[in-house]
């Protein structure tokens, strides 16, 4: 017999199972009539098979022995035939098809749910760190002698409730049970209690240190109060506005505002608040960052109160083509401005974002000649004070020394003019205050120093030593205003307030 033969065998068998299972029947796989149509499959065995074989077969030549639903014979030949009978009912394919898809369908879901157990087995690995450190820990509190304040114990019950939480949702996920998930859950009750325990027998310490931390504030506050009746009697500061005091004596930590509103790479510009005397606290905050290059002033926004600024709320943002460094002031609803490439200034309308007037600066040096120290293209460099406007810049006749002159705010002319010893280009920025200029220099990269001043009031000058904070390292410009006492400082992109401390005169 040919050795494919059983092979052929065996599938008929099992279609036949199959179709059976399909067909809903158990009957067994019988010899169908011969009247039915059958399909005959006819091979041929060698004949050493034959003589081992022993499955049905006869050894005569001429008897058929019939098995099941099918028949063999051996001819004088010695050559073996055989007659298969097959159901004539149709193979059931639309059942198989839906097989199919029932079976896809079910891989697909167990894909899935694979997937979330492989999650769940994630965290489950992330939790079990954390519940190793938070043994450690309660291992160590239970050991230490130290007192431990109710946030110690609040955090590691935050860090339980949120394990006990994950364990909820894992069992909800698992189908059935898992060990780890009840040994884990299991261990964070046991956690739980631990850390309760631990906090009531703390409860002592805490309430003793609490004591003795009240009775030093009592302490202190009569310390304090005793103080204060031996001081004598402090003056008032000075009204907003007005110039009865010695001038400036300190200053106070920097205040960031925020960052410019085009952002950290606009290192260059100004900012501040108008001034008029009519209205002193009522004017508007304008921001004008410089571009890139550091010298072109092309746009600049309003914006009617400092809560708009902080927001970037209800701003105006206008543009003009002319402006030059960071020099530029805001007064009377007026920006000053000098004019690119010249040693002329302007006065710009903000109502109209109009030109209202020119006017050149009599022999000022333009064009980086004499700009401060660390900041470019500011030759010329405005100011407000309670006695209106001001500009501070240099000359080839002063050889670089600062030169103060008072304008006329409607008709920029030079109205009086004071002559330095400061070199220029040694100041990294100025301003004034009650007709005195106060000047700094670079100390490092996060302390300034204000070192000079010159009094128009008297003609005199000198030497001050007051410490003043940055947040970065370089001022690109100081405006004062009179109302508030404050400076508007531009330093690298940021802005930033500070409060002036000023020499009380006695009354």
């Amino acid at each position: 017999m040919k050795p494919d033969l059983p092979c052929l065998l065996a599938l008929l068998c099992l279609l036949h199972s199959d179709a059976a299972s399909v067909w809903g029947t158990t009957a067994p796989f019988t010899h169908f009539p011969t009247t039915a149509s059958p399909s005959f499959l006819t091979s041929d065995f060698s004949s050493s098979s034959t003589s081992t074989s022993g499955s049905g077969w006869s050894s005569s030549s001429s008897k058929s022995q019939s098995l099941s639903n099918f028949t063999g014979s051996k001819d004088d030949h010695g050559t073996c035939q055989c007659s298969v009978i097959l159901p004539d009912t149709t193979f059931p394919v639309e059942r198989v098809e839906r097989l199919e898809i029932i079976a896809q369908t079910v891989t697909k879901k167990f894909e899935k749910e694979l997937s979330i157990v492989k999650e769940y087995v994630q965290l489950i690995s992330v939790y079990e760190k954390k519940l190793s450190n938070l043994t450690v820990r309660i291992e160590i509190m239970e050991k230490d002698t130290i007192s431990y304040t109710e946030l110690d114990f609040e955090l590691i019950k935050i860090e339980v409730k949120e394990m006990e939480k994950l364990i909820k949702q894992l069992k909800v996920g698992f189908v059935g049970s898992s060990v780890i998930v009840d040994q884990l859950e299991v261990e964070i009750r046991n956690m739980t209690v631990l850390v309760e325990k631990l906090e009531t027998l703390d409860k002592n310490n805490v309430l003793a240190i609490r004591r003795q931390i009240l009775a030093l504030k009592e302490k202190l506050k009569e310390c304090e109060d005793s103080k204060v009746e031996n001081l004598p009697a402090v003056p008032p500061p000075p009204a907003p506005g007005s110039c009865a005091h010695g001038g400036v004596v300190n200053i106070s930590r920097p205040v960031m505002i925020r960052l410019n509103w085009r952002g950290f790479s606009y290192k260059y510009g100004a900012w501040g608040r108008d001034y008029s005397p009519q209205h002193p606290g009522k004017g508007l905050y304008w921001v004008a960052p410089l571009n890139t290059d550091g010298r072109y002033l092309e746009y600049y926004r309003l914006y009617n109160t400092l809560d708009d600024l902080l927001l970037y709320t209800n701003a105006q943002q206008n543009r003009i083509n002319y402006g030059q460094g960071g020099g530029t002031v805001v007064y009377k609803n007026n920006m000053y401005v000098n004019w690119y490439g010249s040693r002329n200034i302007a006065k710009v309308n903000l109502t109209t974002n109009r030109v209202a007037l020119t006017r050149t600066l009599p022999d000022a040096a333009y064009d980086n000649r004499f700009s401060y120290a660390n900041v470019g293209w500011q030759d010329i460099d405005f100011a407000v004070d309670e006695n209106g406007l001001w500009v501070t810049y240099a000359t080839e006749a002063s050889t670089g020394n600062m030169v103060i002159s008072k304008l006329n705010d409607t008709t920029l002319e030079v109205l009086n003019t004071w002559h330095t010893k400061q070199y220029k280009p040694s100041v990294t920025n100025t301003f004034m205050v009650c007709g005195v200029l106060y000047a700094t220099r670079t100390l490092n990269t996060r302390t300034e120093e204000i070192f000079y001043y010159y009094d128009t009031n008297t003609g005199k000058e000198g030497k001050l030593n007051i410490v003043m904070q940055k947040m970065q390292e370089n001022l690109q410009s100081i405006n004062y205003h009179p109302f508030e006492q404050k400076l508007f400082v531009y330093n690298d992109g940021y802005l930033l307030n500070y409060d002036l401390v000023f020499q009380q005169i006695p009354q």
